[in-house]
Protein backbone atom coordinates (compact mmCIF):
# COMPACT_ATOMS: atom_id res chain seq x y z
CA UNK A 1 0.00 0.00 0.00
CA UNK A 2 1.51 2.99 -1.17
CA UNK A 3 1.97 6.68 1.03
CA UNK A 4 -1.11 7.97 -0.75
CA UNK A 5 -4.01 5.80 0.27
CA UNK A 6 -2.54 4.07 3.41
CA UNK A 7 -4.68 7.06 5.27
CA UNK A 8 -7.65 6.97 3.58
CA UNK A 9 -10.41 5.13 5.87
CA UNK A 10 -12.67 2.81 4.12
CA UNK A 11 -15.84 3.40 3.06
CA UNK A 12 -19.08 1.62 2.08
CA UNK A 13 -20.00 2.52 -1.19
CA UNK A 14 -23.90 2.35 -0.95
CA UNK A 15 -24.48 4.28 -4.16
CA UNK A 16 -25.81 2.07 -6.98
CA UNK A 17 -25.18 4.88 -9.74
CA UNK A 18 -22.68 6.87 -11.37
CA UNK A 19 -20.75 9.08 -8.68
CA UNK A 20 -21.77 12.74 -8.55
CA UNK A 21 -18.28 13.58 -9.82
CA UNK A 22 -19.15 11.59 -13.00
CA UNK A 23 -19.95 14.26 -15.51
CA UNK A 24 -16.97 16.29 -14.60
CA UNK A 25 -14.93 12.96 -14.71
CA UNK A 26 -12.69 14.07 -17.30
CA UNK A 27 -12.07 17.86 -15.76
CA UNK A 28 -11.06 16.55 -12.95
CA UNK A 29 -8.86 13.76 -14.09
CA UNK A 30 -7.07 16.81 -16.23
CA UNK A 31 -6.61 18.95 -12.96
CA UNK A 32 -5.25 16.31 -11.43
CA UNK A 33 -2.58 15.49 -14.01
CA UNK A 34 -1.58 19.07 -13.99
CA UNK A 35 -1.15 18.48 -10.23
CA UNK A 36 1.23 15.54 -10.27
CA UNK A 37 2.89 17.13 -13.28
CA UNK A 38 3.61 20.36 -10.59
CA UNK A 39 4.75 17.70 -8.15
CA UNK A 40 7.23 16.39 -10.16
CA UNK A 41 8.62 19.72 -11.06
CA UNK A 42 8.72 20.51 -7.48
CA UNK A 43 11.19 17.18 -6.65
CA UNK A 44 13.11 18.37 -9.64
CA UNK A 45 13.70 21.86 -8.15
CA UNK A 46 14.73 19.80 -4.77
CA UNK A 47 17.20 17.83 -7.00
CA UNK A 48 18.60 21.07 -8.29
CA UNK A 49 18.85 22.89 -5.39
CA UNK A 50 16.49 25.87 -6.02
CA UNK A 51 15.82 28.30 -3.44
CA UNK A 52 13.96 27.64 -0.61
CA UNK A 53 11.27 30.08 -1.04
CA UNK A 54 10.62 29.24 -4.80
CA UNK A 55 10.02 25.82 -3.65
CA UNK A 56 7.30 26.53 -0.88
CA UNK A 57 5.87 28.89 -3.48
CA UNK A 58 5.15 26.12 -5.95
CA UNK A 59 3.76 23.62 -3.05
CA UNK A 60 1.21 26.40 -1.99
CA UNK A 61 0.22 26.21 -5.59
CA UNK A 62 -0.43 22.46 -5.22
CA UNK A 63 -1.98 22.75 -1.85
CA UNK A 64 -4.64 25.65 -3.48
CA UNK A 65 -5.00 23.42 -6.96
CA UNK A 66 -5.81 20.54 -4.37
CA UNK A 67 -7.93 22.18 -2.22
CA UNK A 68 -10.01 22.94 -5.19
CA UNK A 69 -10.62 19.39 -6.70
CA UNK A 70 -11.33 18.73 -2.61
CA UNK A 71 -14.26 21.57 -2.81
CA UNK A 72 -15.60 20.28 -6.29
CA UNK A 73 -15.72 16.78 -4.88
CA UNK A 74 -18.05 17.45 -1.69
CA UNK A 75 -19.77 19.92 -3.58
CA UNK A 76 -21.01 17.09 -5.82
CA UNK A 77 -20.82 14.29 -3.51
CA UNK A 78 -23.58 16.87 -1.94
CA UNK A 79 -25.35 17.66 -4.76
CA UNK A 80 -25.43 14.04 -6.06
CA UNK A 81 -25.11 11.55 -3.06
CA UNK A 82 -26.97 13.20 -0.40
CA UNK A 83 -29.32 14.04 -2.62
CA UNK A 84 -29.60 10.82 -3.90
CA UNK A 85 -29.86 9.54 -0.08
CA UNK A 86 -32.48 11.88 0.48
CA UNK A 87 -34.86 10.53 -1.89
CA UNK A 88 -33.86 6.60 -1.04
CA UNK A 89 -34.80 7.73 2.46
CA UNK A 90 -37.98 8.91 1.80
CA UNK A 91 -38.68 6.35 -0.46
CA UNK A 92 -37.91 3.24 1.69
CA UNK A 93 -38.59 5.58 5.31
CA UNK A 94 -35.02 4.82 6.64
CA UNK A 95 -33.85 8.71 7.79
CA UNK A 96 -30.44 6.43 8.16
CA UNK A 97 -29.51 6.50 4.97
CA UNK A 98 -29.72 10.46 4.98
CA UNK A 99 -27.85 10.47 8.69
CA UNK A 100 -25.01 7.80 7.24
CA UNK A 101 -23.91 9.94 4.21
CA UNK A 102 -23.85 13.45 6.47
CA UNK A 103 -21.85 11.45 8.45
CA UNK A 104 -19.49 10.28 6.00
CA UNK A 105 -19.73 14.00 4.45
CA UNK A 106 -18.64 15.29 7.58
CA UNK A 107 -15.91 12.79 8.50
CA UNK A 108 -13.93 14.03 4.59
CA UNK A 109 -14.41 17.46 5.84
CA UNK A 110 -12.89 17.35 8.93
CA UNK A 111 -10.00 15.32 7.34
CA UNK A 112 -9.69 18.40 4.24
CA UNK A 113 -9.40 20.52 7.58
CA UNK A 114 -6.86 18.61 9.13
Amino acid sequence: MDAVTQNVPETADTHDGPHGYASDKDAYLRRLRRIEGQVRGIARMVEEDKYCIDILTQVAAINKALHAVSLGLVQDHMSHCLVDAAQESERTGNPELVTAKVQEAADAIGRLLR
